[in-house]
């Protein structure tokens, strides 16, 4: 197979991803088990409360972030797959013309499921390095007794074998789909244009025009901005508003994530809008538009998008602790209620805006640097 362990780095996006999602489900599951097994030793109806209170917040914890970077992972794996068919048609088209079925092709793509072990199993080690401050923290009020995490094989499988074979899997699905086509026109590098029904002329400018091209042929990039930012706006705010509701070590644990997926994604979006769009921004500049011109044309139509995310983090984040708050630890003594925290708001938005338009600046700078010849003779 032609996919090379080059190939396989590059999917450091679903490595950081796995890495996530598999250390934070081992933390709460594993103290879910844990704390399950000693439910006998647990009196007083105080302990009680808190017990099943941190029995549901394990699960629902576990099953939103568990879930949300589940999904986000398929979305890159496949992203990832499309782009390797689209950038070596020539020599996927050469080995189908030379008599391998496409399954003999496509199964090869199992490799990729080499960056999700590498991603759970970094997550799994992880989250037993922290178990022992975990556990201590979650028992900071001395409810329960003392306990320590143990192994348990059958948590091992179901978050480091099973999304390993899941993928791999997956991948190979996926490539067989997107092989559905003939050698020759792999061979020919034939692009595949989707017929749309003609809409109503503008008489828009030239760059604004580009612009809203730009962001109708690439709904994958949109999705992935969107959900960058709404991963960010939802747990740093979440974090920030979360103090007296969890504990300090879960407060960074949240804002890590939103941060380390916030930053994955964006940078692979931008990166990727960068590549398909290199001979226009080339051309814009043969024709005499400035970088500045061109960053704005290939790359603003996004913003509105970032912004919309950012939005709608911010309402699911708080109808989320405010769920959490009245259901989950509704029998609890001692909860203030939640509301909307302002502040928080006001620091991540702050944060938010110099993240976001530092990367674009920073991809714009590279759009200046883009040399016409290298780009023209791709």
């Amino acid at each position: 197979m032609i996919i090379s362990l080059k190939d396989i780095f590059k999917m450091i996006g679903i490595l950081i991803v796995s890495f996530c999602a598999v250390l934070v489900c081992t933390l709460f599951l594993n103290y879910y088990m844990d704390i399950t097994a000693i439910e006998e030793q647990i009196t007083g109806e105080m302990a009680k409360i808190l017990y099943e209170a941190m029995r549901s917040t394990a699960k629902m914890v576990s099953a939103l972030s568990g879930g949300c970077l589940l999904l986000t992972s398929v979305v890159l794996l496949c992203f990832y797959i499309g782009h390797y068919v689209d950038t070596h048609k020539k020599q996927l088209g050469i080995l189908k013309a030379l008599g391998y079925s496409r399954f003999a092709v496509a199964k090869g793509f199992a490799v990729f499921g080499v960056s999700v072990f590498a991603g759970t199993a970094a997550g799994y080690l992880g989250a037993h390095l922290l178990m022992p401050k975990f556990y201590e923290l979650q028992n900071g009020e001395g409810y329960f007794p003392a306990f320590d995490a143990a192994f348990h094989p059958g948590l091992f499988v179901a978050l480091v074998g099973f999304p390993t074979v899941f993928f791999a899997l997956l991948a190979v699905l996926y490539s067989f789909h997107r092989l559905k086509v003939p050698a020759l026109s792999l061979m020919r590098e034939a692009v595949n244009y989707k017929v749309v029904k003609a809409k109503k002329e503008t008489d828009l400018p030239f760059l604004t025009e580009l612009r809203k091209s730009s962001v109708r042929q690439r709904k994958s990039l949109v999705f992935f901005i969107t959900f960058a930012v709404f991963c960010f706006s939802s747990m740093m705010q979440m974090s920030l508003g979360i103090d007296e509701l969890a504990s300090i070590m879960m407060s960074v644990m949240i804002m890590g994530i939103g941060m380390t997926l916030a930053c994955v994604t964006l940078l692979i979006a931008t990166t990727s809008v960068m590549k398909a769009n290199a001979k226009t921004i080339t051309m814009l500049k043969v024709f005499g538009y400035e970088a500045g011109e061109c960053a704005k044309a290939v790359l603003g139509g996004y913003r509105p998008w970032a912004y919309m995310g950012f939005a709608v983090g911010t309402v699911y984040q708080y109808g989320l602790l405010k769920i959490a708050v009245e259901i989950v630890f509704a029998d609890m003594e001692g909860v203030p209620e939640y509301g909307f925290d302002v502040l928080a708001l006001v620091i991540t938005l702050a944060v938010f805006v110099l993240l976001y338009e530092g990367i674009m600046r920073v991809y714009a700078k590279k759009m200046e640097k883009l040399s016409v010849k290298e780009i023209m003779l791709d």
